[in-house]
């Protein structure tokens, strides 16, 4: 980050006071975590499930030279600079917003049901072939991520490319506030979280929230073929409205698309002689790189200097990422989160798929569906057929709808469902995986089929 004085600190949270011995010394990097503290870094004591004000000592010894404190001012510790705040992590927002405004990039806003760190993954490297970018990594996408990617931002970044991530209502709409997006995209209305967003369209509206920041004369770039869009935008509005889809009547649009196992290759409307491919599986990983260079026409790119970027963009990990598994067996790792949407097109990408080996699903719980939990899980049971799949292999509660949806499909020993413990499963994968398997595994990040993942690589 741009080094920013402790007199500018104070000035951008609003402090109610402070006190340093040195009100021009500079601040390097901004940390929540004491043990990531180090010379010249303000500490930000955050509370969650404990309290950061405890750990200030920490932070001192590793370098710290100042910290934001909302506690009492006579608890607080005297061999560092102390700035006086209301409330922490509105104090790491509002500097987050000031430096933003200091370092002035272009920002890319980012959310979406599925496909929001794909897409925010491509949209940073086709960016990147012309602009100098920073983007959000990790899982950095709530209110407290979100800031600290902003003040993690080199000060020459011409491009900010943000992941802005939901649960319920309310909270894209601080987000993009914040950030106030030069460009937001919104990359599909799935189901996730309808525990707390009650429906689809509920699911809309907080996406929708984005729109809240965009600048005037903006571009909002979203899904042409999704209805719930077009029905819950604003009336009246200055921003640019851009659709992405593989329709025609899309505004940036696909055709001649070829799945491959590794690549995707496919034609765009925007230059029909340049030939693009992705490093990726999936026509809805293509729908996520129309948004990316949707962006990148925006700001004034063609789709010829975009090309090699996209194909050679890095994934972040856990997303559709093919890995060499026991017994020369090969996964395909997408077990970070789901949702039925997303579910539902890998499984159909998967078992699209040229077979080599035996191809195999390893199915986890999806999380946050509510009461139509059990119905949606054994809908999925129309993407899962003997043709496609040798053997299916089910984890969790939740997935207990799909496996009595599935029994009677499916021959004896193909079918397997898992409750509890993980060892069982892994070791019956184990003895049954051979050379040039193909094994899809999928879930919520919280079913932790990670764990299964780490156990069958090699």
């Amino acid at each position: 980050m741009k080094p920013l004085r402790i007199i500018d600190v104070v000035k951008a949270v609003g402090a109610i006071d402070y006190t340093s011995a040195n009100r021009f010394a500079e601040i390097n990097s901004v940390v929540f975590d004491s043990r990531k503290a180090m010379p010249d870094s303000l500490f930000v004591p955050l509370q969650g499930e404990t309290d950061g004000h405890d750990y200030v000592q920490s932070a001192i010894k590793n370098g710290a030279a100042a910290t934001l404190w909302s506690r009492a001012a006579g608890e607080a510790p005297e061999d560092i600079a102390v700035i006086l705040v209301d409330d922490t992590l509105e104090a790491l927002q509002k500097l987050a917003e000031a430096y933003l405004d200091m370092i002035q990039p272009k920002v890319v806003a980012i959310t979406g049901s599925n496909g929001k760190t794909t897409t925010k993954d491509m949209t940073a490297a086709v960016l990147s072939a012309r602009f100098r970018v920073h983007k959000t990594e990790g899982n950095y996408n709530n209110e407290i991520g979100m800031p600290m990617t902003i003040l993690e931002m080199p000060e020459d970044t011409e491009v900010l490319v943000l992941e802005m991530g939901m649960s319920n209502f309310g909270e894209i709409s601080l987000l993009s506030r914040l950030a106030k997006p030069d460009i937001a995209i919104v990359t599909l209305i799935g189901d996730s979280h309808l525990e707390f967003l009650g429906s689809r369209r509920g699911i809309a509206r907080a996406k929708l929230e984005i729109l809240e920041g965009l600048k005037p004369e903006g571009t909002f770039i979203y899904p042409g073929d999704e209805p719930l869009i077009a029905e819950e935008l604003p009336q009246e509005s200055n921003f640019r409205q851009l659709t992405f889809g593989t329709d025609e009547t899309a505004a940036v649009n696909a055709y001649d698309i070829v799945p491959g196992k590794t690549r995707t290759t496919f034609h765009v409307n925007l230059d029909p002689n340049v030939d693009l491919e992705i490093p990726v599986l999936g026509v809805y990983n293509v729908r996520n790189a129309l948004a990316a260079l949707a962006a990148a026409q925006v700001l004034g790119m063609t789709i010829a200097e975009v090309k090699e970027a996209l194909a050679t963009f890095q994934l972040t990990a856990n997303r559709t990422q093919w890995l060499d598994g026991v017994n020369g067996s090969q996964l395909l790792n997408d077990a970070y989160n789901a949702s039925p949407t997303s579910m539902t097109a890998v499984l159909r990408s998967f078992a699209n798929l040229p077979r080599e080996g035996k191809k195999i699903a390893v199915l986890g719980d999806i999380r946050e569906l509510g009461e139509r939990s059990a119905e949606m899980h054994a809908a999925l049971a129309t993407e899962i057929s003997p043709e496609d799949f040798d053997q299916v292999y089910l984890y969790g509660t939740e997935m207990g709808a799909l496996y009595e949806n599935l029994k009677t499909a499916f021959p004896e020993g193909t079918l397997y469902h898992y409750v509890g413990e993980k060892a069982p499963l892994i070791e019956k994968l184990k003895a049954e995986l051979q050379k040039a398997d193909q094994v899809l595994i999928k879930s919520s990040f919280g079913t932790d089929l990670l764990a299964v993942v780490a156990a069958l690589r090699v």
